[in-house]
């Protein structure tokens, strides 16, 4: 009977501890890149079963726990725990980690390979900055647009936007409190909105005012926190509503910072 390929039955051998490290980094990159709790189960699921290890998955805000069992050695028992360091949006992490996950559970890739291809997504890049600044600008300039201001309202609010957005970012590389670069862009957004209140630019100036910090909304929080909740994942959903409606509580600080120092009575 020929003997068969090492490399195809690797994961059969690999230590129970070296899957369950790879799968607390995966879980772990998709936390804090903007996956909710279901996808993340799902796909270290798919690996998990693929590879012949039954797992137990416990997800907080800050951090995460893997504990598996071996289906072919039950004594083989490993957990894991890691913190989540931060929380941002990453979705080409999540679109890439997800494929991986899929061609591990239809072509039973080795663990050696998956190592090294997820050590790659990690690494992928952002889009560049000045791409990220003119996207947001233009994005609330359309809005304010679209809510009726003219083109007049809307170049304002693209100003405002790309400069809090611009604020916000050198905040965060001086490693401040990420909600003290919210407020920041709030009150500098604000600033230059408010200029189009104070000298009246435009028809619709109280649409550039609205409209031009929409940016700061953390809608990815929010959504996470309602698809947890509909699934019944209540600690993770609570804390996520939580953080979400923290950054609108420092949205609306730096606002009334701005609108205080603008004198603005009618707003």
């Amino acid at each position: 009977m020929p003997r068969p390929d090492p490399e195809i039955f690797e994961h059969a051998t690999a230590s129970t501890c070296r899957v369950a490290d790879l799968l607390l980094d995966i879980g772990t990159v998709l936390l804090q890149s903007g996956a909710h709790c279901g996808r993340i189960t799902r796909n270290l699921e798919r690996i998990a079963e693929t590879w012949g290890y039954e797992m137990e998955l416990f997800i907080t805000f800050t951090g995460l726990m893997v504990s598996i069992k071996n289906a072919r050695h039950p004594d083989e028992r490993v957990a894991r725990f890691q913190r989540c360091p931060h929380h941002g949006v990453h979705f080409g992490i999540v679109t890439e980690t997800s494929i991986l996950t899929w061609q591990v559970a239809e072509k039973n890739i080795p663990i050696s390979e998956v190592e090294t291809r997820f050590a790659k997504i990690k690494t992928l890049p952002h889009h560049p900055r000045w791409a990220i600044l003119l996207a947001v600008g233009l994005a609330c300039g359309c809005l304010c647009i679209l809510a009726g201001g003219n083109w007049l309202n809307g170049l304002v609010a693209f100003t405002a936007a790309f400069i809090g957005l611009a604020v916000r970012q050198e905040v965060l590389k001086l490693r401040f409190n990420p909600m003290i670069a919210v407020i920041a862009a709030a009150f500098t957004t604000t600033m230059i909105a408010g200029i189009d209140m104070t000298m009246q630019l435009g028809h619709s100036p109280e649409k550039t005012f609205a409209t031009s910090v929409l940016y700061l909304i953390p809608g990815v929080p929010l959504i996470n926190s309602t698809i947890d909740l509909i699934e019944g994942r209540f600690p993770t959903a609570i804390a996520r509503a939580v953080f979400g409606s923290f950054i609108l509580l420092c949205i609306a600080v730096g606002m009334s910072l701005a609108i205080l120092l603008l004198g603005i009575q009618n707003f």
